[in-house]
């Protein structure tokens, strides 16, 4: 999987999975018997956020499982349900490269974490609760902020500012130009400009735009994906330009 460091979520599946390996204590036929698990609790706690992240990605709707314990009960086996989870993610990261090869679907995929960051950044935090609409206005916005960060604007925004900001007209005062390469009028240079801006266009008209106007349900994960895919081009084209402004 692109972006995924495999061995490294191989280790920290194995860390959790060991600590929260449990046993039976006591005699039945004395104080009674009880569960007790391999790792302090501090420990446990200390890992789990790095586990959650990870079920994240290759266990979808595992907070939908109940994973409440009684505590109370000295033979409920506390853990025990996040190390079987635990223990499913680590056989499908074992066996991931067998299984896309076999099914035939060995594709490069497309890692959110790995977008622009200013797209990345500004979509993350809703994205990674499920709202993935939302993080995708989020992504929109914190571009349309770099943008204006970049030229010192205010008095614009979105479509209007990108047609403006890659427009092959010369800088004025107040209203500096991005340049994706060096102005030597040729048509691969104008073909840039117009390009930046036919995109910014298509995805502030085409996308962000509707959201106002459409039904409110969220959006397919893998339509959110390709959204922000479309605007982290634009995030790196902006970033990579030169700042022209009038002499």
């Amino acid at each position: 999987m692109t972006g995924v460091n495999l061995d490294w979520v191989v280790d920290q599946l194995d860390i959790f999975i060991e600590l929260t390996k449990g046993h039976w204590e006591g005699n039945p036929e004395d104080v009674g018997v009880w569960w007790v698990v391999e790792g302090d609790e501090d420990s446990i706690k200390l890992q789990l956020p790095v586990v959650e992240r990870i079920l994240d990605r290759y266990l979808p709707g595992w907070q939908k499982e109940d994973l409440s314990y009684d505590r109370e009960d000295p033979q409920e086996q506390v853990w025990a349900k996040h190390r079987n989870l635990a223990l499913r993610a680590r056989g499908i990261v074992d066996r991931e490269d067998e299984v896309r090869k076999n099914l035939g679907d060995d594709a490069p995929e497309i890692s959110a974490a790995n977008l622009h960051p200013w797209v990345w950044s500004g979509a993350q935090s809703l994205w990674r609760s499920g709202h993935y609409r939302s993080a995708v206005e989020d992504a929109a916005k914190k571009l349309n902020a770099e943008i204006q960060n970049k030229l010192g604007r205010r008095d614009v925004s979105e479509t209007d500012l990108f047609k403006q900001t890659f427009s092959l007209d010369s800088p004025v005062p107040g209203k500096p130009r991005l340049r994706r390469m060096k102005d030597d009028g040729s048509d691969t240079y104008k073909s840039m400009q117009r390009g930046a801006m036919a995109l910014a266009e298509g995805f502030y008209a085409g996308i962000r735009n509707p959201f106002n106007h459409e039904d409110p349900r969220d959006i397919d994960e893998q339509i959110g994906l390709e959204y922000l895919a479309a605007l982290s081009v634009l995030a790196r084209w902006v970033d990579e330009s030169t700042l022209e402004v009038a002499s």
